[in-house]
């Protein structure tokens, strides 16, 4: 049986162009964001004040939940969603997007040195907490994990909420990251309309490697159904987020992470043989 070297080479082509479109995906991803501005400077409003103290040495801490419109909301969650939540295995997969400030030296109503944090949350979800005694708990305690986990603390859970006063000290500014531009291509308000109504959430799975000890890779493995080639599909990374846009069997994925990760070097792979995207994404060390 002859076989027809044209079409080998055509066929060889394709597949090669594909996978050089697989290996920019991200690459170009890095570049938009490069070129945009990676942060963006708020003043945060006041929010409420809380009262804890440092294990170590028993020092009085303070924390200023602040408010903006600039920091994303998290995904929606109602009590009940919020109690099993809090009853599970992993009570951290829900995220909460905030900025974490430096540490300030304040004085406080005794005229006492004191160590004030700066924790910016969205200002819906903010109002939120205020109007819910659950989710004002669920709040103050994951903000005392990010402090922790950042500044390599440990904050007494023995905390107050000062009635008279929103804020210690002063308020300063914060750099929050900017969100990045759409890559690859963009998607106008007659696209958007059908995509509102139209759109799926793949299955997905996240998987860290190692599976124990310190994490390393952070692994997400998208099933798409229905596509074909990498080229139908919008990817973009954020810090803690990602966000898929799959056409033509129109796929939308917004998620949050509970790692940060270092999207420059991350990776992207389409299968096309089981329609799976895969990225692998290394986890930055706190």
């Amino acid at each position: 049986m002859e076989t027809d070297a044209s079409l080998l080479g055509v066929e060889l082509e394709e597949k090669e162009q594909e996978e050089l479109y697989q290996q920019l995906l991200l690459q170009t991803m890095g570049k938009v964001q490069s070129e945009s501005p990676p942060s963006k400077v708020i003043r945060p409003q006041p929010g409420m004040c809380v009262k804890t103290s440092s294990m170590s040495d028993k020092k009085k801490v303070f924390l200023n939940i602040c408010q903006s419109q600039a920091v994303p909301p998290p995904p929606r969650l109602s009590q009940e969603a919020l109690v099993e939540l809090l009853e599970s295995e992993d009570p951290t997969s829900y995220r909460v997007p905030m900025s974490l400030g430096e540490p300030h030296t304040e004085v406080d109503n005794s005229s006492q040195g004191c160590t004030v944090y700066d924790v910016v949350i969205n200002d819906e979800f903010f109002q939120k907490c205020q109007k819910d005694t659950l989710f004002q708990q669920f709040l103050i305690a994951v903000s005392l994990e990010g402090l922790e986990n950042k500044y390599s603390l440990e904050l007494s859970r023995d905390i107050k909420i000062l009635k008279n006063r929103k804020f210690m000290g002063c308020i300063g500014e914060q750099n929050i990251r900017t969100k990045s531009k759409p890559v690859i291509q963009e998607i106008d308000s007659k696209d958007s309309d059908s995509l509102s109504v139209s759109t799926k959430r793949p299955e997905f799975s996240l998987l860290v490697e190692p599976s124990s000890g310190n994490a390393e890779y952070l692994i997400a493995e998208i099933l798409l159904p229905g596509v074909i080639s990498a080229r139908s599909l919008v990817l973009d990374l954020g810090e803690d987020r990602l966000v898929l846009i799959a056409q033509p069997s129109v796929f939308h994925l917004d998620i949050f992470f509970p790692l940060f990760i270092d999207q420059e070097n991350s990776v992207a792979q389409f299968n096309t043989n089981t329609h799976t995207l895969t990225v692998t994404m290394p986890v930055v060390s706190s």
